[in-house]
C-alpha cells in the first residue's frame, strides 16, 4: 500500500512537471487583415510568456527577415510578433502584381486611418489566436506613429505603448533636422552639402524626391555621430534570402516612402501631413515609454522630451541613450527591453 501511494506521488510530481513545461511558438504564415493577406511571424521559447508585438519604420522598413538577429535573446522572456504592414515586404509581394505598374500604386493609396485599422484588427487577432488580454506595442519611427495611434484609439487592446525614434509633429521635426544639418554642414565648412540643402530649400517639400535628398544628407551626419548597430544584425535569415523577397522589399520600400512623403503633382497625399501628436495625442490610459537617441536628428530629442513632458498616463518614462541615432543599435535595444520589463513589472 505503501508503496503504491509513492509509485502515484511519483507520477503525479512528474505529471505536473511536464504539464509546466515551456511550449515554444513558431509560426510564419499570411493572415487577412483589412481584406488582404499579410505577413506575421510569432515565436517565442514559451507561448505562455507576454507578447510584443513590433511596429517597423519606414514605413516600409520591414524586420522580420532578420528573424533572431536583434530581438532573439528576448525570446526566453516574451512571444515575438514582426509584421510586414500594408505595402511592405511580403504583405507588398502577396497584393502586388508582377511586375508592379504606376497604376497599382496610384489606385491602392496608403492612409493613416487605414494603417492604424490594420494594426488594431492584428492585435485583436492576436489576442484571440495566442488567448492574450494585453499585448505590448513597440514602435520605431513611422512605427511610433502607428503604435501611438493604435495606443490612443484601443487602450484596452494593449499593456503598454513603447516607442523609440518618437514621431511628434513630423513636418516641424523635419524643419528642425533641416536646420540642424545645416548649421553643422556650415561648422564643418561642407560647401557641397550646404549648396545641396539651399537647392533643397527648406521643408516641407511637394515631392518624396527632396524629402528622399535631405534624409540622406540627415542620415550622413547621423552616421558621423552615433554607435552604428553591429554589422551582424543585417543578415537575412536564411528563408529571406532570395530574389522574390529582395525584390518585394525594394518595390514595398519605394512605394510606402512615395505615401509617406506623399507627391503633389501626382496628387499622393503624405501619411505623414496631419501628423501632430501635440494636438491630438496628449492623453493615454496604458503606460508609456519613450527612447530617445541622443544623437537623432530626424526625431529630435528636443521635440520628444516636450512631447513627454505634456502628455498624461497611468505611467511614464523618457530614456535618452547617449550615442545612439535615429535607427537602433545595441543600447536602443536594451534600453527597449529595459522599458518593456518595467511596463510589465518583471523588474
Amino acid at each position: 500500500m505503501k508503496h503504491t501511494f509513492f509509485l502515484v506521488l511519483f507520477f503525479s510530481v512528474i505529471s505536473c512537471g511536464l504539464a509546466a513545461q515551456a511550449k515554444p511558438i513558431n509560426e510564419e504564415k499570411f493572415v487577412t487583415i483589412g481584406g488582404i493577406e499579410q505577413w506575421v511571424t510569432i515565436s517565442g521559447e514559451n507561448q505562455s510568456k507576454p507578447v510584443i508585438l513590433f511596429l517597423h519604420g519606414g514605413p516600409g522598413s520591414t524586420m522580420s527577415q532578420y528573424d533572431d538577429a536583434i530581438y532573439g535573446y528576448w525570446k526566453k522572456d516574451f512571444v515575438l510578433v514582426y509584421w510586414d504592414q500594408r505595402g511592405a515586404g511580403r504583405t507588398f509581394g502577396r497584393n502586388a502584381p508582377d511586375p508592379v505598374t504606376e497604376d497599382y500604386w496610384m489606385e491602392n493609396p496608403l492612409t493613416l486611418e487605414r494603417m492604424t485599422a490594420d494594426g488594431i484588427e492584428l492585435a485583436e487577432y492576436l489576442a484571440r489566436h495566442l488567448g492574450k488580454r494585453n499585448i505590448t506595442l513597440v514602435g520605431t519611427s513611422w512605427g511610433s506613429v502607428l503604435g501611438a495611434k493604435m495606443a490612443l484609439a484601443r487602450p484596452d487592446l494593449f499593456s503598454a505603448y513603447i516607442g523609440h525614434a518618437q514621431v511628434v509633429n513630423f513636418y516641424e521635426g523635419f524643419a528642425h533636422a533641416y536646420n540642424k544639418v545645416s548649421k553643422m554642414a556650415q561648422d564643418a565648412k561642407d560647401q557641397e552639402l550646404l549648396d545641396k540643402l539651399k537647392e533643397l530649400g527648406p521643408p516641407p517639400y511637394e515631392n518624396a524626391r527632396k524629402e528622399g535628398q535631405l534624409m540622406r544628407v540627415i542620415k550622413k551626419y547621423e552616421r558621423q555621430n552615433s554607435t552604428p548597430a553591429p554589422a551582424s544584425w543585417w543578415k537575412l535569415a536564411s528563408s529571406y534570402d532570395n530574389e522574390k523577397d529582395a525584390k518585394d522589399r525594394y518595390n514595398g520600400d519605394d512605394y510606402s516612402f512615395l505615401y509617406s512623403a506623399g507627391h503633389k503633382k501626382m496628387g499622393i497625399k503624405s501619411m505623414m501631413a496631419g501628423v501632430n501628436f501635440m494636438n491630438d495625442g496628449l492623453r493615454y490610459k496604458i503606460p508609456v515609454f519613450l527612447i530617445q537617441g541622443e544623437e537623432d536628428i530626424l526625431t529630435p530629442k528636443e521635440l520628444t522630451k516636450a512631447y513627454f513632458d505634456k502628455l498624461k498616463a497611468p505611467k511614464k518614462e523618457f530614456e535618452l541613450v547617449p550615442g545612439a541615432a535615429h535607427g537602433h543599435n545595441q543600447a536602443v535595444v536594451d534600453a527597449q527591453y529595459r522599458a518593456v520589463k518595467k511596463s510589465l513589472n518583471l523588474q
